[in-house]
């Protein structure tokens, strides 16, 4: 059999090897990763959680950076091209460099007689690159759940788990509850575990008591204050005073920061870090599609928010962004979400409505969106004033009909998937001139 020569056609080899696009088991991976040798040498920090996940893990990897390590970071999903997924010292791996690593899993993969998910197939090459690499952190962000995750067949030395809400019910329960125990299995017997949410699922708290892990809770463990000017944070035996706010936008970055500084501290004796590296990390750190305010005109605002929890968030940082005439929103979204909740959190603050289709089978159609939210305004659903609303084919067309529609002091909020905010950034980072402006 040949196999591909380039990552492309890896990719496209990784869909078709198994029937189900998700398949929540761990045994495969651990079967393929014992074949592989696959270890790790220096710390490793799996993130888990609903919503902060990204912020998290890129604010880990800035101050690590800033301190002088050398940091490996494995995060998902991408936004434009795969190989966003792993940085090595804040680069973006090149195509090339992945090959060798896809050849090695296929070869242990067939040896076990197994087949493996897109999701597997992917996170166990990319974990095999940064296990062969130079390196003195190595940051893993799970994908689904962590309990049954193939992030999960590493040891974390240190497991921070973000916000918990309701999300991916079909594969991970319909309470916190049951969410919470999900995202637990990534602790390990006495190493450090950091929940940054304020309240977390008692289940997380019992898994943690269980299995004798270090549990680091916000609140207890660690905290923060602070003005609109500066913030201070407090850990077990360290604090840090007079900060800079994160350079990332919105209104629960403090919450992922102080998880951030307590699994720095958990990790002290062996990742060292001033206060200095604190303050530049903090100061450096980017994250493209959340809350991500591209100046223009219109103001374009790029945010991945896909669940009631991440869009009510949204909905709160956009009302605080100061006054635009109009607010125009482009929507593709998954057809498993809270698609009512996410339209009737952001209904106050939208008057023209620019639902998308997206390059995806599980994605709802925007004609779909658009009857879902006729229905929710014959119950009673209201914008700020009169709304409009439009059907598009993908979303840089939504993207173009929503700038002809604006004025200069007008405002475009793409959100949803993140296949809806890559679709507007498939050519790069868009830059707006309203049709009125000079």
């Amino acid at each position: 059999m040949t196999l591909p020569t380039t990552l492309d056609a890896w990719l496209e080899r990784c869909l078709r090897l198994h029937p189900k696009e998700i398949d929540m088991t761990l045994e495969r991976s651990q079967r393929v990763a014992a074949r592989l040798g696959l270890a790790f040498d220096v710390p490793v920090i799996v993130v888990a959680g609903t919503n902060g996940k990204g912020s998290t893990c890129a604010m880990l990897e800035a101050i690590a950076l800033a301190a002088g390590y050398r940091v490996g970071l494995y995060s998902k999903p991408h936004l434009v091209h795969f190989e966003e997924r792993c940085r090595v010292n804040g680069r973006m791996v090149e195509a090339g460099e992945l090959l060798p690593h896809f050849e090695a899993v296929e070869a242990a993969r067939a040896a076990e007689g197994l087949s493996l998910t897109y999701f597997e197939f992917t996170t166990l090459a990319i974990a095999r690159l940064l296990s062969r690499t130079p390196l003195d952190l190595v940051i893993l962000e799970v994908g689904l759940g962590g309990r049954l995750d193939a992030v999960n067949v590493i040891d974390a030395d240190c497991a921070v788990i973000t916000s918990i809400d309701i999300d991916h019910t079909e594969y991970l329960g319909h309470t916190r509850e049951a969410i919470g125990f999900e995202k637990a299995g990534i602790m390990r017997a006495g190493r450090p575990v950091i929940v940054s949410d304020p309240v977390p699922p008692q289940s997380v708290i019992d898994r943690a008591a269980a299995l004798g892990a270090d549990l680091w809770r916000f609140g207890r463990d660690f905290n923060y204050s602070g003005d609109k000017q500066q913030w201070s944070w407090a850990g077990r035996h360290k604090r840090f005073n007079a900060l800079a706010y994160p350079a990332l936008r919105g209104a629960n970055q403090l919450l992922n920061a102080a998880g951030v500084l307590a699994a720095f501290e958990a990790l002290h004796q062996r990742l060292p870090i001033t206060a200095q590296a604190v303050r530049s990390g903090f100061a450096q750190v980017e994250l493209a599609g959340r809350f991500q305010i591209v100046p223009g005109q219109p103001t374009l605002v790029l945010d991945v928010a896909h669940n009631p929890h991440s869009v009510a968030t949204l909905a709160q940082n956009l009302d605080q962004m100061g006054f635009f005439p109009r607010t125009h929103a482009v929507l593709g979204v998954m057809h498993d979400k809270d698609i009512e909740t996410i339209l009737t959190r952001m209904a106050p603050l939208v008057d023209h409505w620019h639902f998308t289709d997206l390059p995806l089978g599980r994605a709802e159609r925007a004609a779909a969106l658009a009857a879902r939210h006729g229905d929710l305004v014959q119950k009673g659903l209201k914008g700020p004033g009169p709304v409009q609303v439009d059907c598009h084919a993908s979303p840089a067309d939504a993207l173009r009909a929503a700038v002809a529609r604006c004025d200069p002091t007008d405002r475009i909020v793409v959100f949803g998937s993140f296949l809806t905010v890559g679709g507007v950034l498939k050519d790069g980072l868009p830059r707006l001139t309203g049709q009125h402006a000079a």
